[in-house]
Parts: structure tokens; sequence; C-alpha cells
């Protein structure tokens, strides 16, 4: 039996004392509910079947732009590293773009997409499309010359082998900015659902502030906590599966 991390101690005991806090008024607050009242509100917003709702809105969105921003920032990766015009044709645009923070790209994309979904889908795109298109030109870089050589011997035109020998061998460089982009597309999502519309779980965190029900807003915070680890650990079991063979080489 595997026994608890180090980790899986602090944050018990993090807890722990988030409890005696609140319960021994170590913290005088009305809005500093003891954890077990947090634990309570979760487990009773779970059943009546809200939050199970709006997380499931609030995914679905979010793996909506990271499959969009993710395919569009390998497409463009691979055609940047493969195709030197392009590069010098849009390169500036992309830099330009890269550095707007994302509230600031949110109400321009309001007035034209409205408060949907293709506006949260489109704002986590373009946060995903970053990292991604980043990490992809990394990867070709890093692409043996020799790989590149024998496929031109061998008579491959030039997209077959980005398709055939340069994608798998960048693989693991996608696969690390998807794992970033990953956890950014969470947070853009509920951010976009906290300034814009009413659904998702950013939005339901936004009333229950507002409305001072503390211990369903630090139980949406929690909620949110454990979602984020547990679609990294996803993550990272899907990649080790993708890519065994760059980790048996002991990368």
């Amino acid at each position: 039996m595997r026994r608890p991390s180090s980790g899986v101690w602090l944050v018990l005991g993090l807890l722990a004392l988030w409890e005696a806090s609140a319960r021994l008024g170590w913290v005088d607050s009305t809005n500093w509910p003891p954890v077990t009242e947090v634990v309570g509100a979760l487990v009773r917003d779970s059943v009546t079947g809200e939050l199970p709702l709006r997380v499931g809105g609030s995914l679905y969105r979010m793996f909506a732009g990271l499959l969009a921003g993710g395919l569009a920032g390998v497409v463009v990766g691979l055609g940047f590293a493969l195709v030197p015009m392009l590069a010098r044709l849009f390169g500036v645009v992309v830099e330009l773009l890269r550095p707007i923070p994302v509230p600031a790209v949110i109400p321009p994309l309001v007035l034209f997409l409205g408060l949907d979904d293709p506006m949260k889908i489109t704002v986590v795109a373009l946060t995903v499309f970053f990292p991604v298109l980043t990490n992809t030109l990394q990867g070709v870089r890093a692409v043996e010359a020799e790989a590149l050589a024998m496929g031109r011997t061998f008579g491959i035109g030039a997209w077959r082998r980005a398709v055939f020998i340069v994608l798998p061998a960048c693989l693991p460089y996608i696969l690390a900015g998807l794992r970033v982009a990953l956890g950014l597309a969470l947070v853009v999502t509920v951010v976009a659902e906290m300034i814009a519309g009413e659904q998702g779980v950013g939005n339901y965190l936004v009333v229950m502030q507002f409305a001072g029900r503390a211990p369903e807003m630090y139980a949406t915070v929690l909620l949110l906590a454990a979602l984020g680890y547990a679609l990294n650990r996803g993550f990272v079991a899907l990649e080790h599966r993708a890519i065994r063979w760059w980790f048996a080489m002991g990368r």
C-alpha cells in the first residue's frame, strides 16, 4: 500500500490549521468559516447537481479552447519552422499579440462574439496558442539534421517530412507546451466566466462572493484546486504513455 507523500501531509496540516483558526477565533471574521463547513457546502452543492453542471460546462469550454489553440499552435509552429517566409510575414504579428493580457482581450471579443461559449472558447484558444507555438518551434529546432537529410535522400517531400519525421520528433516538446497550456486554460476559463456570462464555475464563484456565502465561495476555490491537480496528474499519465520512448531514454 502506497504511503501518503510529505506534500499530502502538508496539505492536511494546513487544512487542520484552517479549521483551528476558525473554531478557536484566531481569525476574527464572519467570512472565515471552518473548513468542515466549507466541505459541507461543497458536498451539499454537489448533491444538488448545481456544481457538477457548472464544472461540466467549464470543462467543455476549457477543452474546446485547448483543442483549437493546441492544433493552431502546432500547425503554425510547423509552418514557421519549415517555411521561413511565413515566419517573416506573420512573426511580428504573433509577437505583438502574445504580451496582451487576457482580461484586455475579453472586452473586444464580447463585442464581436457576445457573452456565450464562442467568446470564452476563443479566449482559451488564444491563451493556449502561444505556449504550444513556442514549444513546437523549439522542438523543430531540436530535430536531428541527420533525420531530415535521410528524408531528403529518400525523396520525401517537405510536408511529408513535417508529418512523418519532424512532428513525431518534436512531440515531447509539444506535449510539454500543452501541459503548461492546460493549467492556463483552466485559469482563463474561470476568469472569462467571472467577467462575462452567467455560466460555469467562475460565475458561481462571483455570485457566492456577492451573496456573502463564504462557505460556498471557499468550497469553489478548493474544488478548482483539486480539479487543476487532477487534470495535471491525468495529463502527466497520458504523456508518459504517449512518449514512453522519450522517458526510456532518460530525458
